[in-house]
């Protein structure tokens, strides 16, 4: 049986992460994880705080602590967030552990061994009225490519090219804004990719069923041709490299970050090692299917950079199966930015509304094929319309009508009839897709299909119309209703890995035993079955409440965005 290894790109330390870091990778991951779980499948899903380089050490510095004192310190807000929006991690790390600094140096030591790193003389930014080197982070300046001119020396975030910090035009220092800079020499790792092109290029090409997204960048990034690439920093903080003449050095937080998944298996592991295997998972695991979630300006890093490195340690670590990438959730057509404090962060969002509003509505809008645009308007719209109308309406108005007529017992009457049969095949068909859907990791055409599961249950009322037919035939309006109670029950099971919390309180409404809640794929007229008259249940409170206008433009003066853009 095929166990299941899942992956979310690892949120970064320098502060708390926005909507578009939720939907980008963490978000996604928790519910293809809930989704296989309820299948019974056998699943492991990581995740960890990205906590070395010189975002940290600038964060730190500005909240006037040190860098491991705030380190530890956000990795408990972002653990008691991803708490707060129901990610269910089954482990979520720091890449700061033993664990991560062991892991780090065995692959160094390795990939030393096998020939695919050497030590270089390079020439290193030097800031002189700050008295160090500046590695790339610590240098911000303008792009030679797009002329973006808050690129930092690592990388650009507005093209997302790779660069050193040498290439930067009109470079200045990140800590002190200095312009006073000096290139000097100082000794590095370099990590040869070029020795391990071709590798990579036939392990990514054997992978056919990846995004276009995923593909694509990996394809380009080897088509441009892999450069050797710096594997150590001028800092302190950091996995250090634990080799003679290098003690000033650190490995790169993009050569320790990806191995954290391992490290963060072990810490999970080391937990409870009388009952937990970290290596099973990691080391000669051919029964483990691995996928990993990410924002498309991560994906080289995972398709090409930390397979080269795999490759190179010539041992045989499990390599990602399926990569699931995403483009950005642009925040009223600009960027998302949690450097620049742009859009909307998850600390505000969970203090405004429940968690399963912003799952469903980040879900049923996932950049999956082209970046979207979060605007207040949407959001509410969505929310209104098919959290509180579509569904929780639903829910209310059944169950507070079954109450007044019959009592808060499932009614008895009624003869199954062809609506009901009707109901039942077509529901098979729309099941089928969802399943399929979620099985792909199609996720805006998986939340399509779950609104459309919902949408029958009011076509089905408007059909039967049990407030009507209760004056003239009690017994037709007590099968519609017991039907529409069981569509309720259904709805709670589909709806589990998307808004967790609202199924919990539909599954606690009708008293639902554990085996009433195994997934559902098909068998639908015995589904809409499963609870019988004398089954009892609660009216919940209201699921979903409408968002108002006066809501939307109190956020909108709050958070920035118009209905104009």
């Amino acid at each position: 049986m095929t166990r299941h290894l899942i992956t979310s790109a690892l949120p970064y330390i320098n502060g708390v992460k926005h909507l578009g870091n939720l939907v980008g990778s963490m978000l996604p991951s928790d519910l293809y994880a809930r989704y296989l779980r309820a299948n019974g499948e056998e699943v492991l899903l990581i995740c960890a705080t990205d906590e070395h380089g010189t975002p940290a050490e600038l964060a730190a510095r500005a909240a006037n602590l040190d860098v491991a004192e705030f380190c530890a310190q956000q990795h408990e807000v972002q653990a008691r967030l991803g708490e707060a929006f129901s990610l269910s991690f089954d482990y979520f790390g720091r890449s700061s552990s033993q664990q991560n600094k062991e892991l780090t140096q065995h692959f160094g030591n390795k990939l030393l061994e096998n020939g695919f790193i050497e030590e270089r003389l390079t020439k290193q930014v030097f800031s002189i009225d700050d008295d160090r080197f500046l590695p790339d982070r610590y240098v911000e300046g303008t792009c030679p490519h797009c002329d973006y001119d808050k690129a930092r020396g690592d990388q650009c975030e507005s093209c997302t090219r790779l660069l050193d910090p040498t290439d930067l035009k009109n470079p200045r220092s990140a800590i002190s804004g200095s312009t006073n800079l000096e290139v000097r020499e100082s000794r590095h790792l370099f990590l040869l990719q070029s020795k391990l092109s071709d590798e990579i290029r036939a392990w990514v090409t054997k992978h056919t069923d990846w995004p276009v997204l995923s593909s694509s960048i990996a394809l380009k990034w080897l088509d441009e041709g892999l450069h050797d690439r710096g594997i150590t920093r001028d800092l302190k903080w950091g996995v250090p490299v634990g080799r003679e003449g290098m003690e000033d050095k650190v490995y790169y937080v993009w050569f320790d970050a990806p191995i954290e998944y391992i490290a963060a298996t072990k810490e999970w592991a080391d937990e409870r090692p009388e009952d937990r295997d970290w290596k099973s998972w990691w080391y000669d695991a051919k029964d483990v299917r691995f996928t990993e979630f990410m924002a498309k300006d991560n994906i080289p890093f995972h398709t090409v950079t930390f397979p080269g490195t795999i490759l190179g340690s010539r041992e045989p670590w499990k390599m990602v199966d399926y990569v699931k990438g995403f483009n950005w959730l642009n925040y009223y057509g600009g960027k998302f930015s949690t450097s620049q404090k742009r859009g909307i962060f998850m600390s505000d969002a969970i203090e405004m509304l429940p968690a399963d509003y912003w799952r469903y509505y980040l879900l049923a809008n996932a950049p999956e094929n082209s970046d979207t645009s979060f605007t207040w308007e949407g959001f509410a719209g969505t929310c209104n319309k098919d959290l509180a109308d579509t569904l929780g309406n639903f829910v209310n108005r059944i169950l507070k009508f079954c109450t007044s007529k019959f009592g808060s017992e499932l009614p008895a009457g009624g003869e199954i009839g062809e609506r009901e049969k009707a109901l039942a095949d077509e529901l098979n068909k729309r099941v089928a897709t969802y399943n399929q859907f979620m099985d792909e990791i199609q996720i805006r055409k998986a939340m399509q299909e779950l609104r459309a599961i919902w949408v029958m249950g009011n076509e089905y009322l408007t059909e039967a119309a049990p407030w009507t037919a209760f004056k003239t035939d009690p017994e037709a309006a007590a099968l519609s209703l017991r039907i529409a109670i069981n569509l309720i029950r259904i709805f709670a099971i589909l709806s589990a890995p998307v808004i967790p919390t609202a199924s919990k309180t539909l599954s606690d409404a009708l008293n639902l035993e554990l085996s009433e809640f195994d997934w559902i794929k098909d068998g639908m007229l015995d589904e809409l079955q499963v609870l019988q008259p004398g089954h009892a249940f609660e009216v919940p409170d209201v699921l979903f409440r409408k968002i108002s206008d006066d809501e939307i433009a109190e956020w909108q003066d709050r958070f920035g965005g118009t209905s104009e853009g």
